[in-house]
Parts: C-alpha cells; sequence; structure tokens
C-alpha cells in the first residue's frame, strides 16, 4: 500500500503547538517540519502533503494564526531529503495557471522528479477579500476551473521536448527552439500562449493530487494522478486514478495496533494507501516511523524503505510521453 503523510502546522490537532516536546519557533523555520518528513522518509513513507489556504488562519487565543507556503516549504525540504514525494497545496482559483505550474514543475526539477501538487480552490469571500482580483465564485464554477488549470499545466510541462535542451556551446545554442511547443489553450476564465519557462520536469508530468472533499472536488478528481479521500464508508468506483483514505492519527496516545487494523481493512477494501494526519508532528511521526511502518512491512502491505526513483515510478504510474512530440506546433 501507498503512505502518505500530512504536514499542517505542528500536527491536526490545532493545539499541537503547545505540547512542551515542541519549540513553536521551529514552525516558522520550518525545522518542524523537515524533522518530520525526514523521519517519514527514514522509515519508507512514500509521500508528504502540505496544507495551505489563501485565507488566513483565525485569530484565536490558543491556536497558531500564522503559516508557512506550502510550495516555499516542499522547496526548503526537497534538497534535504532523497525518496519521499512532495506534494504542496496550491489553490488555483485566485493564482495565474502559468505560474502554478512553472511553480511545480520547479518543484519536480529541484526535488530530482519527487515533486507534485494537491491542486485546490477556493469560494471564500475572505480569500476573494485578501487577494482582491475576483468576486468569490460557487464550488462547481471553481472546481470546474480547476480542471482547466490542470490540463493546461499538462500541455505546459509537455511545451518542452525532453531533449529540447542542447547545451552547444560551440554555436551558442543551450536551447532548440524546435523542440519548443505553443498550447495555445482558451478557458473560459484565462487563455495561455506557452511555451512554458521551465523546461520539462523530470517525471514528465508531476503528480497532480485532489483532496476529494466535496462532490465537485470528487468530479474533479477525475483527472487527477492520486485521490486523497476523507475517510468514509462510501468508496468511489468511478476513478481512474490512485485512491488513497485519509485518516487523522494520534498513535503517541492510541497505540498502533488499532490504526494497523485500520489500514488491513482499507486494503482488503481495494484502496490503494493511507494517508495519515498526525495529530502531532513532534509526538505521532516517530511513532508511525519506528512502529507503525515496521508492523505494516511485516504484514506485507508496504515495501521497503529504501526504495528511491521518481515518485511516479514509487507509485507504479508510468512517465506520460509528450502530448506535442511531431505534432508541429
Amino acid at each position: 500500500m501507498i503512505v502518505g503523510l500530512e504536514i499542517d502546522g505542528a500536527g491536526a490537532d490545532p493545539a499541537a503547538w503547545r505540547g512542551a516536546e515542541v519549540d513553536p519557533r521551529a514552525i516558522l523555520t520550518g525545522e518542524l517540519a523537515l524533522r518530520a518528513v525526514q523521519r517519514a522518509e527514514a522509515a519508507g513513507v512514500d509521500f508528504a502533503t502540505f496544507v495551505d489556504t489563501l485565507e488566513a488562519p483565525d485569530d484565536v487565543p490558543d491556536r497558531v494564526s500564522v503559516r508557512l507556503d506550502a510550495l516555499g516549504l516542499a522547496a526548503r525540504i526537497a534538497p534535504l531529503t532523497e525518496r519521499i514525494g512532495l506534494l504542496p497545496t496550491i489553490t488555483v482559483t485566485h493564482t495565474e495557471p502559468f505560474h502554478v505550474q512553472a511553480s511545480v514543475a520547479t518543484l519536480d526539477h529541484v526535488s530530482g522528479g519527487r515533486g507534485g501538487w494537491v491542486a485546490d480552490v477556493s469560494s471564500s469571500a475572505a480569500a476573494a477579500a485578501v487577494i482582491g482580483r475576483r468576486e468569490p465564485a460557487p464550488a462547481a464554477e471553481t472546481w470546474r476551473e480547476a480542471r482547466y488549470v490542470v490540463d493546461v499545466s499538462r500541455r505546459l510541462w509537455d511545451s518542452w521536448e525532453d531533449d529540447a535542451i542542447i547545451r552547444d556551446a560551440s554555436t551558442g545554442r543551450y536551447v532548440d527552439r524546435e523542440k519548443l511547443h505553443y498550447v495555445e489553450f482558451e478557458s473560459p476564465t484565462f487563455d495561455i500562449k506557452g511555451p512554458s519557462i521551465v523546461p520539462r520536469p523530470p517525471q514528465g508530468h508531476p503528480v497532480t493530487a485532489i483532496r476529494a472533499s466535496s462532490p465537485e472536488a470528487l468530479e474533479a478528481a477525475a483527472d487527477a494522478d492520486l485521490v486523497l479521500l476523507p475517510d468514509s464508508d462510501e468508496l468511489p468506483t468511478q476513478l481512474n486514478a490512485l485512491v488513497v483514505v485519509s485518516v487523522e492519527v494520534r498513535p503517541h496516545l492510541d497505540g498502533v495496533e488499532g490504526l494497523v487494523a485500520v489500514i488491513e481493512g482499507l486494503a482488503a477494501a481495494g484502496v490503494d494507501g493511507v494517508h495519515l494526519r498526525p495529530a502531532s508532528l513532534e509526538l505521532d511521526v516517530p511513532v508511525i516511523a519506528d512502529e507503525l511502518l515496521p508492523r505494516l512491512r511485516d504484514r506485507g502491505l508496504v515495501g521497503a524503505a529504501e526504495r528511491g526513483g521518481s515518485l511516479r515510478g514509487r507509485l507504479g504510474l508510468g512517465r506520460p510521453g509528450n502530448s506535442y512530440v511531431g505534432s508541429g506546433r
């Protein structure tokens, strides 16, 4: 099974930062997240997601009311890890699709082919007010636009052929312009000519994930490589993607045997993996790494911790061909 880990401040529990074991300053330096991801990688966790939203967290006295940018945090962690996939959440509603795809492609380059993203939307008035570029829109509209963003991102990743960079010092040519392509993409809300400013990512297409937390998001998940599904008794059957179920866990309090049973049940139900949301990064990730993963490995549910390669390869996804090769565009 695939095993993922969520990075969200000091943990999914809003009070996690108050624990005696946590240095609150480490949340904003990235050290707390880095330590959790490195522990997870050493134990064989396949990917880490990074929570983000456009809205500022509520200013509640006992909660952390700030957060780091997920993409920037993933980029900070990328050079300090070797095998684990990195998928920051990127909200596409108020951001330019051209810049979104370039950022994800850059993460894939700096991580050596371990990059991806969790595409998300925003329908809130608060986010619209913070950005100030457009009015809030219904969820159906924002997710419809997100599907266009996913589509054009893949086209832009293909806008450079794999061998477009030639680095021919004798002729002064770094790029073969014949191997760069216009995408000429039009949607109801944006148009993009292309090509991208970033060469084709190592994976061809970095892994696109969607958190299917609403009917509209579940419909959009038809375009994803990886679907993060809330813990539910109902599993969708129409998805042509890897499906992992998100589970909030606190093994430092509850132990791991019950969690092992839950994961075994998910495997029996045909789910591709589990996405663990630790209540406390400092308390729960060591238990996940030192106790849960070895037990899952003993039962043959997860692979060897030392597996390397690209994230797509680790997840069993093939490397996509380039849609523009030989097209003449």
